[in-house]
């Protein structure tokens, strides 16, 4: 069986993209998934993402994600961004969609290259001394240092994803975030599901964003975010302590080639 396939990338996260409207290929085949994902065995991504038909009536599309383990996930930040760019290159939509993932309904934008992704409102965030957590679609540990840039992320990451305090409840993303001047931040992220450091990470950068809001350490509400892969911004309003709404995650998402592969 040949698949056709897309390879997009948001500030290094990348992803294979597959057109599923017709059911080509099954959510339940989870080796087959792993080896698109495979970076020496098969096309190699961050993971996979599903483009279907919409189950929600007024929906544009639908968006399946899934780990490079193989496994369904939740909510990728970034993987949504660039699903809204592969709908727009393929017709689906033009400048604006809705469309609903594994952690909800979803608003974009597409303006000039940049894409512009609505986040789910966030309601509960705790904070412990230099340590934040939060669910912005995905679950993330935040450790707010210094000297990221020589931080040994996937050792210490794992540390923190299998710890107790995370290990029988499905786990955890784990951020390190350092203030680089007023309003923005340099961040590193270990993924689970990716199980190592990835030069991006959607829903982390906004749940940094907010936890530094929430924390005191920004005073804005537009935060800018800078990872390994390059530059990301969120931005939001604050209801009440702890209580965001209207969270967009901004930034680049492209195409980087297309083609088939025998499966």
């Amino acid at each position: 069986m040949k698949i056709q396939f897309y390879k997009y990338q948001g500030t290094g996260n990348d992803f294979v993209m597959i057109d599923n409207r017709h059911k080509i290929l099954s959510k339940k085949d989870t080796k087959l998934v792993r080896l698109l994902c495979d970076r020496k065995f098969g096309i190699g991504a961050d993971g996979l993402i599903l483009l279907e038909e919409p189950d929600v009536k007024g929906d544009d599309f639908k968006m399946v994600y899934f780990n490079a383990d193989g496994n369904e996930s939740s909510m990728c930040g970034n993987g949504g961004r660039c699903l809204v760019a592969f709908a727009k290159y393929l017709g689906v939509i033009e400048n604006e969609a809705v469309f609903t993932a594994v952690d909800g309904p979803h608003k974009a934008k597409v303006k000039a290259g940049m894409v512009s992704l609505q986040m789910q409102n966030v309601s509960e965030i705790r904070k412990f001394g230099n340590v934040s957590f939060l669910d912005t679609g995905s679950p993330h540990h935040i450790v707010f240092t210094k000297n990221v840039k020589d931080l040994k992320v996937k050792e210490e990451g794992a540390a923190i994803r299998y710890s107790d305090a995370y290990v029988n409840n499905g786990g955890t993303n784990v951020n390190f975030v350092e203030a680089e001047e007023e309003n923005t931040f340099l961040v590193r992220t270990y993924e689970r599901g990716v199980e190592d450091e990835t030069l991006s990470c959607g829903t982390g950068v906004t749940a940094v964003a907010i936890a530094a809001n929430a924390s005191g350490r920004a005073t804005g509400n537009t935060i800018k975010l800078i990872v390994p892969g390059g530059e990301l911004s969120v931005s939001f309003e604050k209801e009440e302590e702890d209580h965001y709404k209207n969270i967009w995650l901004t930034g680049p998402a492209e195409q980087v080639f297309k083609g088939e592969i025998e499966c």
